[in-house]
């Protein structure tokens, strides 16, 4: 069966931001975006993901959003960060999304660093 992937008109918005609106999707995003080629396994292996079956729903919500193209590649596929069609749909909008990743991810270490130095100081 063929995968599906919407063209770049076909891309709406809603359907990216849920796409996006899942922190295991969105670690994809980040990961894509940093360049490199990757097929499935190798993202897996860059976020410390072993269980690959569930991320086939993963894979087919970003793929069919717009976010990703899969491509067959033996047994694996290979995947695509979609960047300049999702630039030319909604311009900004990954450098937003990527940024406010960012931001609470620096915001969740920071919590964790204070909670240490409480520990700490209980000591």
């Amino acid at each position: 069966m063929p995968l599906v992937h919407p063209a770049r008109d076909q891309i709406r918005i809603e359907t990216v931001l849920s796409a996006l609106g899942h922190p295991i999707r969105l670690a994809v995003l980040r990961v894509l975006d940093a360049g490199g080629e990757y097929n499935c396994t190798g993202v897996l292996n860059v976020l410390g993901i072993t269980a690959r079956s569930t991320m086939t729903h993963h894979w087919r919500v970003l793929r069919e959003s717009g976010v990703i193209r899969q491509t067959a590649s033996g047994r694996e596929f290979l995947l695509e960060l979609r960047r300049a069609d999702l630039d030319a749909r909604y311009p900004g909008l990954l450098d937003a999304v990527l940024a406010g990743a960012e931001v609470d991810e620096a915001r969740g270490r920071d919590a964790v660093l204070a909670g240490a130095e409480v520990d700490e100081a209980r000591d």
